[in-house]
Protein backbone atom coordinates (compact mmCIF):
# COMPACT_ATOMS: atom_id res chain seq x y z
CA UNK A 1 0.00 0.00 0.00
CA UNK A 2 1.32 3.48 -1.04
CA UNK A 3 1.33 5.86 2.12
CA UNK A 4 0.42 8.92 2.63
CA UNK A 5 1.97 12.17 4.48
CA UNK A 6 2.19 15.78 4.66
CA UNK A 7 5.10 17.89 4.56
CA UNK A 8 5.59 20.05 7.98
CA UNK A 9 6.72 23.05 6.22
CA UNK A 10 3.14 23.78 5.55
CA UNK A 11 2.28 24.36 9.16
CA UNK A 12 5.53 26.12 9.46
CA UNK A 13 3.58 29.14 11.56
CA UNK A 14 2.52 26.60 13.77
CA UNK A 15 4.35 23.81 16.35
CA UNK A 16 5.24 20.47 15.78
CA UNK A 17 2.67 18.77 17.93
CA UNK A 18 -0.17 21.28 16.36
CA UNK A 19 1.13 19.98 12.77
CA UNK A 20 0.85 16.56 13.70
CA UNK A 21 -2.64 16.33 15.07
CA UNK A 22 -3.81 18.30 11.93
CA UNK A 23 -2.07 15.59 9.87
CA UNK A 24 -3.51 13.01 11.37
CA UNK A 25 -7.14 14.04 11.39
CA UNK A 26 -7.14 14.53 7.66
CA UNK A 27 -6.29 10.79 7.31
CA UNK A 28 -2.87 10.64 5.99
CA UNK A 29 -0.93 7.72 7.46
CA UNK A 30 2.60 9.69 8.00
CA UNK A 31 4.29 13.08 7.92
CA UNK A 32 7.82 14.36 6.56
CA UNK A 33 9.36 16.47 9.12
CA UNK A 34 10.82 19.86 7.72
CA UNK A 35 14.45 20.59 8.81
CA UNK A 36 14.69 23.23 6.11
CA UNK A 37 16.89 26.17 6.96
CA UNK A 38 15.23 29.68 6.87
CA UNK A 39 11.84 28.48 6.28
CA UNK A 40 10.51 25.59 9.19
CA UNK A 41 12.95 24.09 11.61
CA UNK A 42 10.46 21.37 13.07
CA UNK A 43 13.75 19.06 13.59
CA UNK A 44 16.36 21.24 14.26
CA UNK A 45 19.33 19.39 13.63
CA UNK A 46 21.28 21.23 16.18
CA UNK A 47 19.57 20.27 18.93
CA UNK A 48 17.92 17.06 17.87
CA UNK A 49 19.15 14.93 20.61
CA UNK A 50 17.20 17.07 22.98
CA UNK A 51 14.22 16.80 20.57
CA UNK A 52 14.17 12.81 19.37
CA UNK A 53 11.94 11.64 22.66
CA UNK A 54 8.86 14.47 22.36
CA UNK A 55 9.06 14.04 18.35
CA UNK A 56 8.68 10.54 18.69
CA UNK A 57 6.04 10.64 21.33
CA UNK A 58 3.94 13.13 19.46
CA UNK A 59 3.78 10.79 15.80
CA UNK A 60 3.10 7.64 18.14
CA UNK A 61 0.27 9.72 19.81
CA UNK A 62 -1.63 10.56 16.84
CA UNK A 63 -1.06 7.00 14.87
CA UNK A 64 1.52 8.56 12.48
CA UNK A 65 4.77 7.24 11.20
CA UNK A 66 7.65 9.16 10.09
CA UNK A 67 8.24 9.12 6.42
CA UNK A 68 10.80 11.38 5.41
CA UNK A 69 12.49 14.61 6.54
CA UNK A 70 13.28 17.27 4.41
CA UNK A 71 16.72 19.16 4.84
CA UNK A 72 16.66 20.73 1.04
CA UNK A 73 20.56 21.72 1.76
CA UNK A 74 23.61 19.83 -0.31
CA UNK A 75 25.47 21.22 2.64
CA UNK A 76 27.73 18.85 4.64
CA UNK A 77 27.53 20.90 7.74
CA UNK A 78 23.62 20.12 7.63
CA UNK A 79 23.11 16.33 5.90
CA UNK A 80 26.03 14.82 8.71
CA UNK A 81 23.97 15.25 11.39
CA UNK A 82 20.35 14.65 9.43
CA UNK A 83 21.85 11.04 8.97
CA UNK A 84 22.17 10.54 12.45
CA UNK A 85 19.09 11.82 13.63
CA UNK A 86 17.16 10.34 11.42
CA UNK A 87 18.68 6.70 11.84
CA UNK A 88 18.18 7.36 15.70
CA UNK A 89 14.79 8.63 15.31
CA UNK A 90 13.33 6.43 12.95
CA UNK A 91 12.90 8.36 9.84
CA UNK A 92 13.62 6.61 6.63
CA UNK A 93 14.52 9.67 4.30
CA UNK A 94 16.10 12.29 3.92
CA UNK A 95 15.13 14.88 1.00
CA UNK A 96 17.20 17.29 -0.65
CA UNK A 97 17.39 19.74 -4.09
CA UNK A 98 20.47 19.23 -6.13
CA UNK A 99 21.88 23.39 -5.95
CA UNK A 100 23.26 24.72 -8.41
CA UNK A 101 22.20 26.56 -12.05
CA UNK A 102 20.10 25.80 -14.79
CA UNK A 103 22.31 25.04 -17.67
CA UNK A 104 25.65 25.57 -15.99
CA UNK A 105 27.66 22.12 -16.98
CA UNK A 106 30.09 22.19 -13.67
CA UNK A 107 26.98 22.73 -11.86
CA UNK A 108 25.59 19.10 -13.11
CA UNK A 109 29.02 17.78 -12.34
CA UNK A 110 29.15 19.27 -9.00
CA UNK A 111 26.05 18.18 -7.63
CA UNK A 112 26.40 14.85 -8.94
CA UNK A 113 29.76 14.33 -7.16
CA UNK A 114 27.97 15.57 -3.90
CA UNK A 115 25.40 13.07 -4.23
CA UNK A 116 27.20 10.43 -4.73
CA UNK A 117 29.92 10.99 -1.74
CA UNK A 118 26.99 11.94 0.36
CA UNK A 119 24.97 8.53 -0.59
CA UNK A 120 27.58 6.56 0.62
CA UNK A 121 27.69 8.55 4.56
CA UNK A 122 23.52 7.91 4.18
CA UNK A 123 24.47 4.27 3.57
CA UNK A 124 26.89 4.23 6.56
CA UNK A 125 23.88 5.34 8.80
CA UNK A 126 21.06 2.76 7.03
CA UNK A 127 18.93 5.93 5.26
CA UNK A 128 18.48 7.03 1.97
CA UNK A 129 19.27 10.66 0.21
CA UNK A 130 16.62 11.20 -2.25
CA UNK A 131 17.22 14.15 -4.73
CA UNK A 132 14.41 15.59 -6.90
CA UNK A 133 14.87 17.81 -10.14
CA UNK A 134 14.05 21.38 -9.00
CA UNK A 135 13.08 24.39 -11.26
CA UNK A 136 15.93 26.58 -12.02
CA UNK A 137 18.92 24.19 -10.13
CA UNK A 138 21.48 22.02 -12.28
CA UNK A 139 19.05 18.58 -12.01
CA UNK A 140 16.29 20.52 -13.68
CA UNK A 141 14.52 17.53 -15.97
CA UNK A 142 14.44 14.39 -17.01
CA UNK A 143 17.61 14.07 -18.82
CA UNK A 144 19.29 15.50 -15.91
CA UNK A 145 17.62 13.40 -13.66
CA UNK A 146 18.33 10.48 -15.73
CA UNK A 147 22.31 11.88 -15.48
CA UNK A 148 22.52 11.89 -11.81
CA UNK A 149 21.12 8.06 -11.73
CA UNK A 150 23.29 6.45 -13.83
CA UNK A 151 26.26 8.06 -12.39
CA UNK A 152 25.56 7.18 -9.20
CA UNK A 153 25.70 4.37 -8.11
CA UNK A 154 25.04 3.57 -4.22
CA UNK A 155 21.85 1.43 -3.06
CA UNK A 156 21.33 4.47 -0.43
CA UNK A 157 20.65 7.09 -3.23
CA UNK A 158 17.32 7.36 -4.75
CA UNK A 159 15.00 10.03 -6.74
CA UNK A 160 12.25 12.24 -5.21
CA UNK A 161 9.75 12.38 -8.14
CA UNK A 162 7.86 15.72 -7.67
CA UNK A 163 5.56 16.09 -10.43
CA UNK A 164 4.85 20.16 -10.23
CA UNK A 165 9.18 20.54 -11.09
CA UNK A 166 8.90 17.97 -13.92
CA UNK A 167 5.48 20.31 -14.80
CA UNK A 168 7.09 23.72 -15.07
CA UNK A 169 10.40 22.39 -16.37
CA UNK A 170 7.71 21.78 -19.55
CA UNK A 171 7.22 17.97 -19.20
CA UNK A 172 4.42 15.81 -18.51
CA UNK A 173 4.84 14.65 -14.98
CA UNK A 174 2.99 11.17 -16.06
CA UNK A 175 4.80 10.42 -18.90
CA UNK A 176 7.84 11.52 -17.72
CA UNK A 177 7.91 9.06 -14.21
CA UNK A 178 8.22 5.69 -16.16
CA UNK A 179 11.85 6.88 -17.12
CA UNK A 180 13.16 7.59 -13.56
CA UNK A 181 10.94 5.39 -11.68
CA UNK A 182 13.32 2.04 -11.22
CA UNK A 183 15.06 4.68 -8.69
CA UNK A 184 12.04 6.39 -6.94
CA UNK A 185 12.17 5.88 -3.11
CA UNK A 186 10.21 9.32 -2.02
CA UNK A 187 7.47 11.47 -4.08
CA UNK A 188 6.56 14.78 -3.12
CA UNK A 189 3.19 16.08 -4.77
CA UNK A 190 0.96 19.16 -5.01
CA UNK A 191 -0.72 20.41 -7.95
CA UNK A 192 -0.71 23.89 -9.87
CA UNK A 193 -1.85 26.35 -12.21
CA UNK A 194 0.59 26.95 -15.79
CA UNK A 195 3.91 26.83 -16.09
CA UNK A 196 5.77 29.71 -14.44
CA UNK A 197 8.57 29.48 -12.04
CA UNK A 198 6.52 29.55 -8.71
CA UNK A 199 4.06 27.24 -7.38
CA UNK A 200 1.43 29.66 -6.59
CA UNK A 201 -0.67 30.55 -3.42
CA UNK A 202 -1.15 27.61 -1.29
CA UNK A 203 -4.94 27.12 -2.65
CA UNK A 204 -3.99 26.19 -5.85
CA UNK A 205 -1.16 23.58 -4.68
CA UNK A 206 -4.02 21.47 -3.14
CA UNK A 207 -3.97 18.44 -5.42
CA UNK A 208 -6.71 18.90 -8.09
CA UNK A 209 -6.71 22.31 -8.45
CA UNK A 210 -4.11 22.92 -10.95
CA UNK A 211 -3.35 21.62 -14.25
CA UNK A 212 -1.37 18.84 -13.69
CA UNK A 213 -2.62 15.40 -14.58
CA UNK A 214 -2.51 13.45 -11.58
CA UNK A 215 -4.79 10.66 -11.74
CA UNK A 216 -2.15 9.44 -14.51
CA UNK A 217 0.45 10.45 -12.29
CA UNK A 218 -0.86 8.02 -9.63
CA UNK A 219 -1.15 5.75 -12.26
CA UNK A 220 1.81 5.52 -13.56
CA UNK A 221 3.28 5.16 -10.41
CA UNK A 222 1.20 1.90 -9.79
CA UNK A 223 1.29 0.75 -12.94
CA UNK A 224 5.18 0.84 -12.32
CA UNK A 225 4.79 -0.96 -9.20
CA UNK A 226 5.58 2.04 -6.63
CA UNK A 227 5.38 1.44 -3.02
CA UNK A 228 7.02 3.74 -1.34
CA UNK A 229 5.81 7.39 0.57
CA UNK A 230 3.96 10.30 -1.41
CA UNK A 231 4.19 13.36 0.53
CA UNK A 232 1.87 16.71 0.18
CA UNK A 233 4.77 19.41 0.10
CA UNK A 234 3.01 22.54 -0.09
CA UNK A 235 5.07 25.59 0.61
CA UNK A 236 3.97 29.39 1.23
CA UNK A 237 2.14 29.70 3.68
CA UNK A 238 2.34 32.54 5.46
CA UNK A 239 1.42 34.18 8.78
CA UNK A 240 -2.31 35.16 7.46
CA UNK A 241 -3.11 31.48 6.85
CA UNK A 242 -5.02 30.33 10.08
CA UNK A 243 -4.35 26.29 11.40
CA UNK A 244 -8.21 25.83 9.85
CA UNK A 245 -6.71 26.83 6.20
CA UNK A 246 -3.66 24.99 6.04
CA UNK A 247 -5.59 22.32 7.57
CA UNK A 248 -7.92 22.76 4.34
CA UNK A 249 -5.40 22.88 2.18
CA UNK A 250 -3.87 18.99 3.51
CA UNK A 251 -7.69 17.86 3.94
CA UNK A 252 -8.60 18.40 0.43
CA UNK A 253 -5.28 16.75 -0.80
CA UNK A 254 -6.41 13.82 0.85
CA UNK A 255 -9.61 12.93 -0.45
CA UNK A 256 -7.93 13.49 -4.16
CA UNK A 257 -5.05 11.67 -3.78
CA UNK A 258 -6.67 8.59 -1.28
CA UNK A 259 -9.27 8.67 -3.84
CA UNK A 260 -7.27 8.04 -7.27
CA UNK A 261 -4.97 5.33 -5.51
CA UNK A 262 -7.89 3.40 -4.26
CA UNK A 263 -9.40 3.95 -7.67
CA UNK A 264 -6.03 2.05 -8.98
CA UNK A 265 -6.16 -0.48 -6.07
CA UNK A 266 -3.19 0.82 -4.08
CA UNK A 267 -4.97 2.11 -0.94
Amino acid sequence: MIKLGVNSVLFKHFDFAAAAKQIALCGYDGVEIAAIQGMCEHLDLSRWKEQKSELQAIVQENGLEFLSTEVASLSEERLLPAFEAAAEIGIPVINVGPGGKLGVEEDVLASIEKLARLSERAASYGVTLCVKAHVGNAIYNTPTTLRAMEAVSSSAFGIDMDPSHIHRAGENAEEALPAVLSRVRHVHIRDCKGREKGPGPIELQACGRGDIDLFGYCKAMVDGGYSGPVVLEVIGASPDHSLAQVSIVAAESYGYLNACLKKLGAR
